[in-house]
Formats: C-alpha cells, structure tokens, sequence
C-alpha cells in the first residue's frame, strides 16, 4: 500500500524507527529473526521498553495512559514495530480486558486494574471458552454464586493460552439460569493465586503448552472484582470479542510474514535450477496473497479511524478476523511448500532459545511445520469463521 505521510508523520516513523533500533532489547529481536521462542520474561521485557516510552497503550485513551496518536500514527507503529521484528504485545491484558474495565468499569477498578496492566506488572489470561462452549459463548456453565461479599465460582475454563504464566483471569461466569442464557452472565476478575485454582497445560498439535484447563473449586472471588452489573456479562464479552478479533487479523505481521516468504522462495532452487519465487505458477499464489493482504490492510484503516473517533469496532472486525486468519494460514501453507521435505523433520530444540543444534536445511525450514500446525486455530478461536459470517450476514445484510 502507498500511503502519502506529511513530513509530521515520517518524522514519527523515523522516531518509531529509531526507537526500536536503539531503545528495544536486541536479544529478543534476535531471537524472532532466528525463529527461536520466546519466554515470558522476553514478552514483558518488551512491553516495559514500550511503556516506559509511553508506546505500550496504542488504542486506550490519553487520560489513562494512551497514546493519543492519530489512526496514522497507529498505522506506522503497528508497521515499524512488525518490520523490526519485535515481540507482538500479549493481547489479553492491554488490548483485551484494558479496554472493558476503561469503558465498563468505575474509578476504583481503573485505579486497581490499569496502572499495572499499563506497567505490564500483571500478566493476564482469557476465561472465556468452556467445554461445550466455545464459539457460543451462551452456553458457558461456569458458575458464580452470591455469597456475602464474595461470589462463590465452580467450573472450568479450557484452551486458555498462556494461563501457565497468569496472575489474573477475566472470566464470563454463570450468575443467573432462569432468563435468557445471554442475561446471566457476568464479568468477573479473578487472582490466579486464589486457592481452588488449578491450571492443567494441553500439549498442542505442534508440540507446544500454551493453552491449557483451568478449574475453579470454591474460589471466592470479591463482589468488587465484577465489571459491569451482574448479569450484564454479555455487553462486556462483545465488546471484548470486537477488540480480539481485530487483534487476530494481524496485518503488520502478515506483512513481514510475506516479505519473509519472498525471501526464502529466492533461496531456494526449483528442479530447473531457477528460483522457486520465479516459477509463475508459485508467484502467482504469492501474488493473489499480496492482493488479499492490500484489501486488508485497507479495511484495518477504516477500522482504526473508527476506533479513533471513539467507536467500538463493529462488523469490520469480523471481516479482519475472517480474511486476517485466512491470509496467516495461506503464508504458513506457502511456507511449507517453499521447504519442502525439510519441513518434515520437526525439531523442538531447534526453535528453543540459546540452541546451537544445526538446522536441517535451510535456515527458515524448523519453523515452518510447528508454525503451519499452530495456526490450524486461527481460524477457530475469537469465534469460528462460521460464526463471523453470521455475524456479518446479520449486521451488514440483516438477515
């Protein structure tokens, strides 16, 4: 995409540019250039380098320590910040339950809550999806009982990344049966640390414990740590789910991604010893995916124009969702294809950090099976696609 910038704004690129050359920690920029995983001190080491230049709140508003920027500004940030191969910022505090407790919440909770999720002192987890409720949030059974000044919560929450490093969890819990499924659910924040709290890691397709079960038994929650009103769950989880699918949609990274792709198709040789990016009909895949990615990213404009007027995301979201996922699945297919049988043989160890195991290969190959095998979620979680064009058929078509 060719974006005009005003001399302002390229200054600001140049700053953005600057910063991440010089201020953001290098080793972990080294790390994601070698496709090695990162820890969780690698992701708060980043988002502390971030706030401390006041960078780490991209979409809250300025009088609770946002950045105040223009959605050109977000648009140059979001790019540089993906270009310099820096650690994405985990979703589930700042860009996830930041905003519902900013919007729905009092001045107590933005007191409590936001200065350490600004700070990133607090790692957050999502308790949204359940056994027999995923995509149709409706159905979550976990329940919270009234108890004094407590909720009482029993239930289980599953495929919550990252809950093996949490300090807190914001949970949609069950608090009244007898309406509407949608109007007894409540908002709840809960202390990782309080007792009856048991987190179970779930080993995934690629080898990997991000997601895991999380048991509540007897947690006694205080009735201060529910957003909203009770029973008013539902309000918070959409606008949640709007701010979380516009995350998913990733189009900085898919960006990069596909520059990344580029470069290892003109590393590698075809059977007529050409280039595989020179062979029309592999070029011609990477081009169709170019296009998909410009629609995009003109659509995450708009989007962050709304945003910036003080919208909600609305439908936009889903289609970002949709497309985003789509288009991250279809590199990580590319990839595969551009290593070939080098990507059949998948080493964990490869990918660990301070690893000095040869690849087999080239270089990019150890990355490409676990990445291709870990983004066969993408398109399920947030809400399925299936569900997205429901959403879609409903408020832009009405039907």
């Amino acid at each position: 995409m060719d974006i005009s910038f005003s001399p302002e704004e390229r200054a600001f690129q140049q700053e953005v540019r600057d910063f991440f050359a010089n201020e953001y920690p290098a080793d972990i920029i080294e790390k994601q250039a070698q496709g090695k995983e990162l820890g969780k001190d690698d992701y708060v080491r980043g988002q502390k380098a971030l706030a401390k230049r006041g960078w780490a709140a991209v979409n809250w508003p300025a009088e609770h320590g946002g950045t105040g920027w223009t959605p050109i500004q977000k648009y140059i940030f979001n790019n540089e910040m993906a270009a310099a191969g820096a650690a994405q910022i985990i979703p589930f505090g700042m860009t996830m339950v930041a905003p519902v407790i900013i919007y729905f919440g009092n001045a107590e909770q933005h007191k409590k809550f936001l200065p350490d999720i600004l700070e990133s002192n607090v790692w957050w987890c999502q308790g949204y999806s359940e056994p027999g409720a995923g995509s149709d949030l409706a159905n979550v059974r976990t329940k919270a009982v009234l108890d004094g000044d407590h909720y009482v919560v029993n239930g289980q929450k599953t495929w919550t990344t990252m809950a093996q490093w949490a300090d807190w969890i914001f949970c949609l819990v069950r608090t009244d049966s007898s309406g509407k499924p949608q109007e007894g659910i409540s908002f709840l924040l809960i202390d990782m640390k309080t007792p009856g709290v048991t987190v179970r890691p779930i080993q995934t397709i690629d080898g990997g414990y991000e997601i895991n079960d999380v048991f509540f038994e007897n947690v006694r929650v205080p009735v201060e740590n529910r957003i909203g009103e009770e029973g008013k769950g539902w309000s918070c989880a959409k606008f949640l789910l709007t701010y979380e699918r516009t995350n998913i949609a990733g189009v900085a990274k898919s960006k990069l991604a596909l520059k990344k792709l580029r470069k290892a198709a003109s590393k590698v040789m075809g059977d007529d010893g050409m280039p595989l990016i020179d062979d029309p009909a592999f070029l011609a895949k990477v081009s169709r995916l170019e296009i998909k990615l410009m629609a995009l990213e003109y659509t995450e404009l708009r989007l962050i124009s709304t945003l910036d007027s003080g919208k909600a995301p609305g439908a936009e979201s889903s289609h970002l969702k949709i497309r985003g996922s789509e288009i991250q699945q279809e590199i990580a297919e590319l990839l595969m294809e551009t290593a070939g049988y080098y990507s059949l043989p998948y080493l964990p160890e490869q990918l660990e950090a301070g690893s000095n195991n040869e690849p087999v290969g080239p270089d990019f190959a150890a990355a490409t099976a676990p990445r291709y095998f870990n983004l066969r979620k993408t398109t399920i979680y947030g809400g399925s696609s299936e569900i997205q064009k429901g959403i879609i058929a409903k408020a832009v078509l009405g039907l």
